[in-house]
């Protein structure tokens, strides 16, 4: 019995999607067609048609999982796999427990080709915008070691942390750009608009303004005149930025850029390494040969000469070479990490070290984090109130003057 992936409308007209399970596309037709849907499009997935992009037509090939539900996915099939429950039950029970349609969908899928007699990897492999190649190189050496329910508990526990991580950062993050933005905005109100009206009354009365006035009436100017084409400018520099971002030459020098960096390269530092260690750790303690370990966690670095250095290393150690020498010739990564995996290899612990650089790191960039952050609030608050400050006293010097004048 296969998948097949449909488009149809229902009784009232709308048209609907998801996937089914028949022996043909006729029966699956004809399932539709019982309950009461007229079937516009029944396609396989996971056939040579499909693969081709066929499935790609009705969406299903294209399915994505965010974070989250990676998360609980992984969680919901270790748990009930470690209950002793059969695979295609395991499969068929978290497709059905999911809130998200997207999510059920691709689960059913993949039941149905488990069911073909294909293995969870090879079903997982169907959708690699769900599950990234170390999630299907940790399943693959789960399922040939015989011990998936375990590897599928690390899984649980790496998805969640990462995403542990992410919300973390998210939230952090959030009020000091909701600060920044709020700080801009008034700023840019009080330079467009407040400085105008007020200014136009000393204009009038042919008072010669102080310096600080006539300097802060030229920026409300510019900012009136010249904000649109500024911001224009901007946004063509931003979207220039991004399409030269896709040209791998051009991305290696910005990553190295941000490398050299005092505090961001610190920052890009250990969250690469983070990602290193921990996908290493995982495809280690799950069977998975060192050299394959180190491609696929070169592969989730978002640092190009950091994914070049382990790829180096990767050769140096395929020609019998150690994995911390290896890695520590080329500079980019913390001497803590170095020697914490050159403890490991030396004491057959490896699995327990990379684990241990994994969270060392993850600790530290949570700490580095949070120390900007704390230092980047008040900063914010004293800058914006020296600009505020700056333009109430340009305000309030011409009517200084001005009682002068009169008192005199």
């Amino acid at each position: 019995m296969g998948a097949f992936e449909y488009r149809a409308l229902d009784a009232r007209g709308r048209e609907t999607g998801g996937t089914l399970e028949a022996d043909t596309a006729r029966q699956a037709r004809q399932q539709l067609r019982e309950r009461g849907m007229a079937p516009l499009a029944v396609e396989p997935v996971g056939e040579s048609r499909g693969d081709r992009g066929g499935g790609a037509r009705l969406g299903l090939r294209r399915g994505r999982m965010g974070a989250t539900d990676l998360a609980l996915v992984t969680r919901q099939l270790a748990t009930l796999l470690g209950a002793a429950l059969p695979l295609e039950e395991a499969l068929d029970a978290v497709a059905r427990q999911s809130e998200s349609p997207q999510v059920a969908r691709v689960m059913k899928t993949v039941r149905a080709k488990v069911r073909e007699g294909h293995s969870l990897a090879q079903g997982l492999a169907a959708f690699p915008g769900a599950f990234p190649e170390l999630y299907r190189a940790t399943v693959a050496a789960g399922e040939e070691s015989g011990h998936l329910d375990l590897v599928l508990e690390r899984l649980a526990d790496y998805t969640e942390r990462r995403q542990e991580m992410r919300q973390k950062v998210s939230l952090a993050l959030f009020y000091p750009a909701l600060l920044t933005i709020v700080a801009l905005l008034i700023v840019a109100g009080l330079l467009t608009y407040v400085v105008p009206q007020v200014v136009d009354v000393f204009r009038n009365t042919g008072q010669e303004l102080p310096g600080l006035t006539q300097g802060m009436i030229a920026i409300s100017d510019f900012a009136r005149t010249g904000g649109p084409w500024v911001l224009a400018a901007l946004v063509l520099a931003v979207v220039a930025f991004r399409l030269a971002m896709r040209r791998v030459g051009f991305r290696r020098r910005v990553h190295r850029l941000y490398l050299r960096l005092p505090l961001v390269g610190r920052m890009v530092r250990g969250m690469n390494t983070a990602r290193f260690a921990r996908t290493f750790s995982i495809l280690s303690a799950s069977g998975v040969s060192v050299l394959e370990a180190m491609r696929i966690g070169a592969e989730v670095m978002s640092s190009l000469p950091m994914r070049q250095s382990v790829e180096t290393a990767a050769t140096r150690v395929r020609e019998g070479g150690g994995i911390g020498q290896s890695l520590g010739d080329s500079g980019q990564f913390p001497p803590m990490t170095l020697q914490l995996i050159a403890s490991g290899e030396s004491s057959g612990r490896l699995e327990q070290m990379l684990d241990r650089a994994a969270a060392h790191q993850e600790r530290e960039l949570e700490t580095v984090i949070s120390a900007v952050l704390g230092l980047f609030e008040p900063v914010l608050i004293l800058l914006m109130g020296g600009v505020v400050l700056l333009i109430v006293v340009a305000v309030l010097l011409p009517i200084f003057e001005l009682n002068q004048l009169v008192g005199a």
